[in-house]
């Protein structure tokens, strides 16, 4: 089983989307200037200030009922978890087998030479305009490995996403609207492959009418409960 998780898993533990963290100090920052590969060369510290915030924001929240869930399901099945978010929220509930194909928050890594960081990150209570990011012994600038526009997605991890969706005997999507591709083309993957595809969302999205089945709740109401339902979903 293959789990392709978004936005919306997250957002019921209390996850800021993109949008909403753009309120107070960054209400009138042009997300381009913060989220591309040509703000950070412009205004490093800007960046910088910014993914600081959310990495210390997301370490506040817990995995909710649908993480646990996912994670539970490993008692059960083979189970890997493609997502498009970049917080470890699936990891801290238990996930062994997670694919980032946008990237973490959690880990970090040189600009230059692309070295993976494990040093120290300093701590920041409050949010700030501008915070400058620590060095590489190379003397490159420490980033998020996250994926910001005019970047590819990691290989690594989008190579294992599309080998954990064709090698599925079911995908479920879950809180992902379906419209950011390459990511959104995985499930339709499976569709075009015969493999059954359950949708969790309370919205209708594009993948709704060729899935297989769509489940018009909230994620941490329907996975704790729905390997049991599979049954008589599928029949």
């Amino acid at each position: 089983m293959t789990v392709c998780s978004g936005a919306g898993i997250s957002a019921e533990s209390g996850v800021p989307t993109f949008r909403d963290v753009e309120t107070g100090l960054w209400a009138k920052v042009d997300p381009y200037e913060i989220s591309s590969a040509e703000g950070w060369r412009e205004h490093p510290e800007r960046v910088w200030a910014w993914y600081l915030w959310r990495h210390h924001m997301m370490r506040a929240v817990a995995p909710n009922n649908a993480h646990r869930a996912v994670a539970a399901w490993e008692d059960y099945a083979d189970v890997h978890v493609v997502t498009q978010n970049v917080d470890n929220l699936h990891e801290r509930a238990g996930s062994s087998r997670v694919y980032h194909v946008h990237g973490s928050l959690f880990d970090f890594r040189c600009d230059e030479c692309q070295s993976a960081y494990a040093g120290e990150i300093p701590a920041m209570p409050e949010p700030a305009e501008s915070v400058t990011p620590p060095q590489c012994e190379c003397g490159g600038l420490i980033r998020p490995d996250v994926v910001w526009f005019g970047e590819a997605l990691p290989d690594d991890a989008w190579q294992q996403s599309v080998d954990a969706v064709v090698g599925a005997d079911l995908v479920v999507a879950v809180g992902t609207s379906s419209v950011v591709y390459p990511a959104a083309g995985l499930p339709e993957l499976a569709v075009a492959n015969g493999t059954p595809v359950i949708e969790v969302n309370p919205e209708p999205t594009p993948l709704s009418t060729s899935a297989t089945v769509t489940l018009r709740e909230s994620a941490a109401t329907v996975l704790p409960g729905l390997l049991q339902r599979l049954p008589a979903l599928l029949s």
